[in-house]
């Protein structure tokens, strides 16, 4: 139970120690430093590329139907010409 209770201690003073030493000062700068980088980079997030990929992949299937539209169009033109 003693030696219980020692480590129990010594894990609180270590977890507060860590919280409120310079390493989560140095991990506050870091994380603010890295948003400014990556706001200057003009990233988009993940679901932001998910749904252009999709708009893209839309955008991909209908062009491929009205080139195969056109191509009918122009083989049935060609056809009344003769």
């Amino acid at each position: 139970m003693l030696n219980a209770r020692i480590f129990e201690d010594l894990s609180a003073k270590l977890s507060e120690a860590a919280n409120s030493g310079p390493a989560k000062d140095i991990e506050k700068n870091m994380r603010v430093l890295l948003a400014q980088g990556f706001a200057k980079l003009d990233l988009v997030t993940r679901e932001e590329f998910d749904v252009q990929a999709q708009v893209l992949a839309r955008t991909r299937e209908k062009l491929t139907a009205l080139e195969a539209r056109v191509a009918e169009l122009e083989a049935q033109r060609s056809t009344a010409a003769k």
